[in-house]
């Protein structure tokens, strides 16, 4: 298994980048996601899968490890395979994805091309419990400075909800009730959303 690749990109374009290593040119297919991290960089460093079928060997590059372990949490699904799974982390970012999974929201998987509502049930019905456990690059979402905020999470994560469940759900709160300014009113709302 190729785990990265550090090179030149000697080509790219909003699907393909060439990646020169040492004179050996790999090509590997990237994401909109991972594109608009690197198409002003002459050179860097994408992890990759290398996904190995019987009349091709093809080469998936992502800008950052937790791009990567979505995508191959995408296509561990029956019915997701590496083209949908690539058309996903092009329509949306990895924690998106991860907050559609955990909210349960098949609404928004669903406008992704390609995904349909049994396709979207069977992502959240699957992925629920595994995207938990990856570490989100919003762990900011719940700013340490504000220990309101803080405290209701902690609350939330003390009566068993997962902390990426409930930094969203805190989150969701306070976005439709800003002036919501008591801790208790607070949980309980973060309640309902879960």
């Amino acid at each position: 298994m190729i785990a990265y690749l550090s090179g030149k990109f000697s080509y790219k374009n909003p699907a393909v980048v060439y990646v020169d290593v040492n004179g050996i040119g790999y090509e590997v297919n990237i994401s909109l996601n991972t594109y608009a991290h690197i198409q002003h960089l002459e050179e860097g460093k994408l992890f990759t899968y290398l996904q190995i079928k019987e009349d091709a060997h093809t080469l998936y590059g992502f800008f950052d490890s937790l791009e990567k372990e979505m995508f191959i949490l995408l296509i561990s699904v029956s019915g997701v395979g590496a083209a949908t799974a690539r058309m996903m982390l092009s329509s949306m970012k990895p924690d998106e994805i991860s907050n559609a999974i955990l909210m349960k929201q098949t609404s928004i998987l669903e406008s992704v091309k390609g995904i349909g509502r049994k396709t979207a049930e069977r992502l959240v019905l699957e992925l629920k419990d595994k995207v938990s456990k990856i570490s989100q690059t919003s762990t900011g979402n719940i700013s340490g400075g504000n220990t309101f905020d803080t405290d209701a999470l902690n609350a939330l994560i003390a009566l068993g909800i997962s902390r990426p469940m409930a930094e969203q759900a805190i989150k969701k709160i306070k976005m439709t009730e800003p002036s919501i300014n008591s801790l208790e009113n607070l949980i309980k709302k973060a309640l309902k959303a879960i």
